[in-house]
């Protein structure tokens, strides 16, 4: 009776937990699914976003620049098709309030031109019957600009083009760093290697005060979208600015998502490259579930499920070259 007793005593003490760990798993799971999938649906809409940076009314290249990077992105198109793409693979599309709802997790849209930058985010204003709104707006465009101790002033570009104002003789010039170089006294523009560091330094420090700010920002009106998250700029990685500023491209924030009894957070980059290597397409095999990529879409086992730019990124989510 002793065994029988003990026996009952410890299936009714430990059966329960036994089941909510079980489920606590189940529900691990569960998010962990849903997490990759939200993964997948952010990476495909930016990625989206930034092929269509390219299409603009007028392409060609300002008088004066001369660069193969210059290239103005159509931003405009660039968010609406970032916004199309969430919407279709959330379900939503041509649900305007849901849509709406879903701008409350996207805290920033940031495209990157070739002399400046562009913060797409939420703002507060007035309407006319005094009632405050909100809606996403586009800032005016920020120069990538730097200033020294004399009073210089450096406006930046994606690759060696600049403007400049040189304070000694009260007058801006712009044109290749070398050719400015000789037109100023501005010690920067001398040396090539110091420009370059500084240059990227300033273009991407500028950008993520910005983005700091704005993120911010959002937690004054998450609340009105239905949101309780606290909004913050995420850990950056170095190489990850270095290519993000590399050619004109976007990158989005989403974060606070509810998953599970967590909250899903991310950010992608993707850039709209003039000529940039030809997309990576990826699927995962019906039969046996391993998960390739290749150039070429129609050789793969399934429908395409993602896109990459390089091997690189392909491997890390666990794809493998399709053998031929």
């Amino acid at each position: 009776m002793k065994i029988i007793s003990f026996a009952i005593i410890f299936v009714m003490i430990f059966f329960p937990l036994f089941q909510i760990t079980s489920m606590r798993l189940n529900d691990l799971e569960r998010a962990i699914q849903l997490t990759n999938r939200y993964d997948v649906v952010m990476k495909t809409a930016v990625q989206d976003a930034a092929n269509v940076m390219n299409d603009t009314v007028d392409q060609d290249y300002e008088p004066g620049y001369g660069s193969k990077k210059f290239f103005r992105a159509n931003k405009e198109r660039a968010v609406e098709t970032f916004y199309r793409t969430l919407a279709l693979n959330f379900g939503v599309n041509g649900d305007a309030v849901a849509v709406g709802n879903l701008a409350g997790y996207i805290p920033a849209i940031l495209v990157v031109d070739y002399d400046g930058y562009y913060v797409y985010s939420t703002e507060s204003f007035v309407d006319t019957k005094g009632q405050t709104q909100l809606r996403p707006v586009w800032s005016p465009k920020k120069p990538y600009s730097y200033s020294d101790a004399q009073g210089n002033i450096v406006q930046f570009s994606l690759d060696d083009f600049v403007k400049s104002y040189n304070k000694g003789t009260d007058r801006w010039v712009q044109g290749k760093r070398h050719e400015v170089a000789s037109q100023t006294q501005i010690t920067l523009l001398k040396d090539p290697q110091t420009f370059e560091s500084v240059r990227r330094q300033s273009i991407i420090s500028g950008i993520q005060n910005d983005l700091a700010y704005v993120i911010n920002r959002h937690n004054q009106y998450a609340t009105r979208y239905g949101v309780d998250y606290i909004f913050t700029l995420p850990q950056i990685s170095q190489e990850e600015w270095d290519n993000g500023i590399d050619d004109i491209g976007i990158v989005a924030f989403v974060q606070g998502i509810p998953v599970g009894d967590q909250e899903y957070n991310n950010y992608a980059f993707g850039g709209g490259r003039l000529q940039k290597k030809k997309t990576l397409y990826a699927t995962t095999d019906p039969r046996t579930g391993i998960k390739y990529y290749d150039r070429d879409a129609s050789k793969l086992p399934g429908r395409v499920e993602e896109r990459f730019e390089n091997e690189k990124d392909a491997a890390r989510y666990g794809y493998f070259p399709l053998t031929k």
